[in-house]
């Protein structure tokens, strides 16, 4: 298995315990475990060491994680007197200590070992304990017990810090519905039958789009307008006839079924619908499909138009008389509106589950700042915001950070490509791929965010050096 070294202890950092001050004990360089074994290589400070020549200290590290120990191998200072006790009778090496001679010079010792990996030594505490003895081993005071560092072999992880868009507030909430009705008639007929065909289908669908918005206490309905085609096959002066009188007479069914002001409806028509005709055939794979096109798109009078198509291009015309022509007989309406702006975060919550298409992107963005970052509500309100806005790039890059603040990298991917190349949007490229291990690609967007002043795209760099090490 691939070596792994975790370096997790510098001196620069290190205190020791007040209560071990008189022991002076401080360690250095680094703690690092491989697959199996723990790896000690450090600097011990022994100038605190209290000397006298018939006095030694005995240093000995140890891992500690509670009821855990394991001893290390120490190191011996001894004074003169006892230095020379100690090698005529091995005293140290007996004890799995290394023996030094105690001097002014003498500041810091080397300190090396190594021993076998154990699960429970994740989390422990590295320790040193001294010991000070006189003559003939007699315990000169109580030992000391000074924490040196943690030993924490988890692996290191990419921890991102998200930048939340504030999306700008709407002077005026304006939106608008559009739909399309397919008015059945008679032939030659302008008076509506609601139970002709497929009319009831029909106008239903055009009284629930319009009672979507004027059932809405929040909502007021400033303008409707409907445009009637007729298809272009007749004479041009009868299609006239058919759409404007079609026309009228839906509006009139409209202006039945609401109380809008006189006038309140605006019309319009299109006698024949060619360009619906043309947009079919440019899609389709019909035979002649580029000569009809150049037919459509000549400047011959319609009713030249309508009979050269049928006579030089007769099974085309067949096909499309009897398929396409009925649905260029058709009703556009638009519905234009404005919302009421809301203030109190509360209701936007609740709106969030019941009308969030009243909702401005502001104040989906109040919603969220107001409940804890990563909860099922905070997630839920940014997915339904860009449900609302499916095509706004702060929704989008919203929606990523909280696809990625989840673990959810497939939808950020899906948001992140339609969030724009906005220095933010940088940024959150480069953590989505710090998640996806990607350090490489993830380095160089953070660079490109930090010369574009994003101010956590510094830190996000250091965060991938320390990830790497």
């Amino acid at each position: 298995m691939k070596k792994s070294l975790l370096i997790i202890y510098s001196a620069a950092s290190l205190a020791v315990a007040p209560y071990a001050s008189a022991s002076a004990i401080h360690a250095a360089d680094a703690i690092e475990r491989t697959e199996n074994t723990v790896y000690i290589n450090t600097d011990i400070d022994v100038s605190g060491i209290k000397r006298g020549s018939n006095r030694e200290a005995w240093i000995r590290p140890m891992i500690v994680n509670g009821t855990d120990t394991l001893r290390l191998d120490g190191i011996m200072v001894a004074g003169r007197n006892r230095y020379y006790q100690a090698e005529r009778h091995n005293t140290a090496a007996k004890n799995n200590l290394t023996l030094y001679r105690s001097s002014e010079s003498l500041t810091t010792v080397p300190y090396k070992a190594s021993v076998p990996y154990q699960p429970w030594m994740n989390g422990a505490d590295l320790v040193v304990s001294v010991e000070y003895r006189g003559c003939c081993g007699a315990d000169l005071e109580p030992s000391t017990v000074t924490p040196i560092a943690s030993l924490d072999f988890e692996p290191k992880r990419f921890v991102p810090a998200f930048n939340w868009i504030a999306p700008q507030a709407e002077t005026v909430k304006h939106r608008e519905l559009r739909g399309q009705a397919f008015i059945d008639f008679p032939v030659n007929k302008i008076v509506i039958y609601p139970d002709y065909r497929r009319n009831t289908v029909e106008l239903a669908k055009i009284q629930a789009t319009i009672d979507s918005v004027h059932n809405d206490k929040d909502i007021t309905i400033t303008a409707l307008s409907i445009k009637g085609f007729a298809s272009p096959e007749g004479p041009w002066n009868n299609n006239v006839r058919l759409a404007k009188g079609r026309t009228a007479a839906l509006k009139t069914y409209v202006e039945q079924l609401y109380n809008f002001a006189p006038d309140f409806i605006q019309t319009s028509y299109e006698p024949e619908d060619w360009d619906g005709l043309r947009a079919y055939v440019e899609k389709s794979n019909i035979t002649n499909r580029e000569e009809i096109l150049k037919l459509i798109d000549s400047d011959m009078e319609p009713d030249a138009k309508n009979s050269a198509l049928e006579r030089t291009y007769p099974s085309q015309y067949s096909f499309l008389l009897a398929n396409v022509y009925p649905a260029l007989r058709h009703s556009d309406y638009k519905i234009e509106y404005n919302i009421r702006s809301y203030t109190d975060v509360s209701e936007i919550r609740r709106l969030v589950k019941t009308r969030p298409q009243n909702l401005s992107l502001q104040e989906f963005f109040l919603a969220a700042k107001s409940v804890e970052q990563g909860s099922d509500e905070f997630n839920e309100i940014y997915s339904t915001a860009v449900r609302m806005y499916p095509d706004n790039e702060v929704a989008n890059l919203n929606a990523a950070n909280a696809a990625m603040s989840r673990g959810d990298l497939d939808s950020a991917a899906r948001y992140l490509d339609k969030a724009g190349d906005s220095p933010e949007a940088i940024y959150a490229r480069g953590i989505y791929n710090a998640l996806a291990g990607d350090f490489a690609k993830a380095r160089s967007f953070f660079t490109q965010a930090a010369r574009l002043k994003v101010a956590d795209a510094p830190a996000a760099i250091e965060q991938l050096n320390e990830v790497k090490k």
